[in-house]
């Protein structure tokens, strides 16, 4: 794999990207070590983090992943500067007081996350620092419409490009990114940061699949125009574009229980556990199967080769999930069959998002 711009910055990336949320609940640590030497054997130099994670979040392993990380990196030589190394602050706290005390994100939150993060993670800087989640009320994690009577925010973006611009000229953190974005708030993010001479955002973390485009409405136009990058996470729709649970929901006892969403009630209850986003699913299981592919290679490469995605997030939780997943990247979908995918999405749109 070739190495992409990410954004407006001299950060080069490859077009898929290592994600690390399993690590410390699902991946025990000497499994995530190895999921990290192969990714990178192969050529992966992007690898993308949280303060939140491991997922699904809890108090026991709040920051679990960011510190196996950083052992991985101080037990291989030379390997932080091999990679580029992307990790987020917490937006406001939905439900997880031990992330912080308050409820919103003000910019004292923003700095005393990143050097807590940067302790854990045993290195100097951080190559992309990202929002994870807006801090003013915004649709998100399912959430379909935006209503503002239920508006919190007390810190304003200005405030918050303040923070992060600080950090930046601290050299703790090389850029800043956004995550489950709206238009308005990539386009606020970015007038503010012009405006008053403050750090551009380079790239936006938000959901694309099959059953989530979400993105292709406005957003896709938006960060196109400004030059912002699209970083692509839950491209296999939480396991449901894998094909594993076309015989068997979630729910029902037939559906491999190690897997993410038979194991974890709590996801189950999200965007990935409706009907809806299962039955669309299975629609484009079955679409990859009559063209001689798999659902995964179908699914990720719809990812891999859209103009709109900088990078793909992949998450997984063995080393055979992870070879699967970097060899879809020689897949290439006909035109004919993008047009088919189209079809389905006419019809049953976005129920994942």
């Amino acid at each position: 794999m070739n190495t992409i711009p990410l954004g407006r910055s001299e950060l080069r990336v490859t077009p898929i990207c290592l994600g690390t949320m399993t690590f410390g609940e699902q991946v025990s640590e000497a499994d995530a070590h190895a999921i990290l030497d192969r990714a990178v054997e192969r050529g992966v130099n992007f690898i993308d983090t949280a303060e939140m994670y491991a997922v699904p979040a809890r108090e026991a392993t709040y920051g679990a992943t960011e510190s196996i990380i950083g052992r991985w990196l101080t037990s291989r030589r030379g390997m932080r500067d091999r990679i580029v190394l992307a990790s987020k602050v917490a937006g406001p706290s939905r439900g997880m007081p031990w992330i912080r005390a308050g409820q919103g994100m003000t910019a004292a939150d923003i700095v005393a996350s990143c050097e807590a993060s940067l302790r854990r993670l045993q290195t100097e800087a951080i190559d992309l620092y990202q929002i994870h989640w807006p801090e003013r009320h915004a649709p998100m994690f399912g959430q379909l419409y935006y209503d503002p009577a239920h508006e919190t925010s007390q810190t304003p973006i200005h405030e918050q490009l303040e923070a992060l611009a600080g950090l930046v000229r601290a050299g703790k953190v090389r850029y800043i990114g956004l995550s489950n974005e709206t238009p308005y708030g990539v386009h606020e993010f970015v007038h503010l940061a012009e405006q008053h001479g403050l750090p551009r955002v380079v790239s936006v973390q938000n959901p694309y699949c099959l059953v989530n485009r979400s993105w292709d409405n406005a957003m896709d136009e938006s960060c196109h125009r400004l030059g912002v990058s699209l970083l692509a996470y839950s491209p296999l729709g939480f396991g449901l574009l894998t094909g594993k649970y076309d015989s068997h929901a979630p729910h029902e006892p037939g559906a491999p229980q190690g897997a993410r969403i038979a194991r974890y009630e709590s996801v189950q209850k999200q965007r990935w556990g409706r009907p809806e986003a299962l039955a669309a699913a299975r629609r484009y299981n079955q679409l990859a199967r009559d063209h001689g592919l798999t659902p995964v290679q179908l699914a990720l490469a719809f990812c891999y080769q859209s103009w709109r995605v900088a990078s793909t997030i992949i998450g997984v939780t063995s080393l055979a999930q992870l070879d699967e997943n970097l060899d879809a990247w020689d897949t290439r979908l006909t035109p004919e069959l993008l047009a088919e995918i189209d079809r389905i999405r006419w019809e049953l749109r976005d129920p994942g998002q």
